[in-house]
């Protein structure tokens, strides 16, 4: 007879239970470096908390504290996480658990792949691209639609990229860290693009600098970032998505990745901000603000399945806030064409060349 206590391997959150609790019950300090006393990009010791927050996207436990550089106004992750706390917090975010629903949201966001992959029309029509970061591969099968003479290959850290393999929406899935595999890369793609890759990467410099060395001349990085000095994050404050602690290390104005992209031999060809917004600030708010309070999923690092009652209270919360989140939602799409003149853009788009 079965052990009524022993979970249920058929059951994922079931089975990956008991190795959340166990985690957990080690303490999550050990998941992070010890604070820092200077800015991570320009070294001034001049800084002052920006934020602090929790994990609103997945509710793992863990409190997170994002510092501002008076000086140059980086903001980062301070203390950072380690090593073990990115594996602990990455877990089941974008494979496992959350494969599916985040699958979803990459493929919701095809109008934006159409506009990323277009700001390199005007000025080079690519034959080898390069995404670093690439998810599931989303954005290769798009812009292959428009670019169907240029050949897509991805890199990533995680598992998803043999699904864009298997799919077919890339020629080769890397898998593995940039910086180390770029060597190897050096020369074989004319475009290297990193779409919201730059804030979850522990040395953003030299990541830039890494794609610097692996273009060959007249090579193109095309880049995408949250705009840390969009005025919707003093809206709605922590619940501004594009904080997404903990896995965002470092939310890098457009000055200093400029700057960065200069020192690592690159010439500045485009900035945009107003065309990169994306129209969800206030929606996406509202929704981690209910999610934090009323939510009925099974996590296996809470200790078991949330009761039938709680189940109903959620339910009839989010039943009744249907007409909130529409509201919300129309609120972003109206005010979006005068918030886009008036520093609410969300996310900002770079791109540099490689000198000849």
């Amino acid at each position: 007879m079965a052990d009524q206590h022993s979970p249920d391997v058929t059951d994922p959150v079931a089975a990956r239970r008991p190795g959340y609790l166990a985690d957990i019950a080690a303490g999550t300090d050990r998941f992070f470096d010890a604070r820092r006393t200077d800015c991570p990009w320009c070294g001034s010791d001049r800084l002052a908390v920006r934020l602090r927050t929790t994990d609103l996207l997945q509710h793992k436990p863990g409190r997170f504290v994002l510092e501002r550089c008076e000086d140059c106004t980086h903001i980062f992750q301070n203390p950072r996480l380690n090593d073990d706390g990115l594996e602990f917090y990455y877990r089941d975010v974008y494979d496992g658990l959350g494969e599916s629903k985040m699958g979803a949201m990459f493929e919701a966001s095809a109008k934006s792949y159409n506009a990323r992959s277009e700001v390199i029309t005007p000025h080079h029509a690519p034959k080898n691209w390069l995404d670093v970061g690439m998810g599931h591969g989303h954005f290769c099968r798009v812009a292959s639609a428009a670019h169907p003479d240029t050949v897509f290959d991805g890199l990533d850290i995680s598992d998803g990229v043999k699904l864009a393999e298997e799919r077919g929406w890339v020629r080769t899935a890397y898998r593995g860290s940039f910086v180390e595999l770029s060597p190897d890369l050096a020369g074989k793609y004319d475009v290297i693009s990193m779409f919201h890759y730059l804030e979850h990467t522990k040395d953003p410099r030299t990541e830039i600098a890494a794609a610097a060395a692996a273009l060959p001349p007249g090579g193109y990085l095309l880049i995408e970032l949250p705009d840390p000095e969009c005025r919707w994050n003093r809206v709605v404050g922590r619940y501004w998505m594009s904080w997404l602690q903990p896995q965002h290390l470092n939310m890098i104005p457009i000055g200093n990745l400029r700057q960065a992209a200069i020192e690592a031999g690159l010439t500045p060809v485009v900035e945009q901000r107003s065309e990169s917004h994306e129209s969800s600030d206030l929606v996406a708010a509202l929704y981690l603000l209910l999610a934090s309070k009323f939510t009925d999923d099974d996590r296996p690092w809470q200790e078991g399945p949330p009761s039938a009652a709680r189940k109903r209270l959620c339910k009839i919360v989010w039943l009744l806030s249907v007409p909130l989140l529409v509201l919300a939602m129309l609120v972003d799409k109206l005010v979006a064409p005068i918030g886009r003149k008036h520093g609410f853009s969300n996310a900002y788009r770079f791109l540099a060349v490689k000198p000849e």
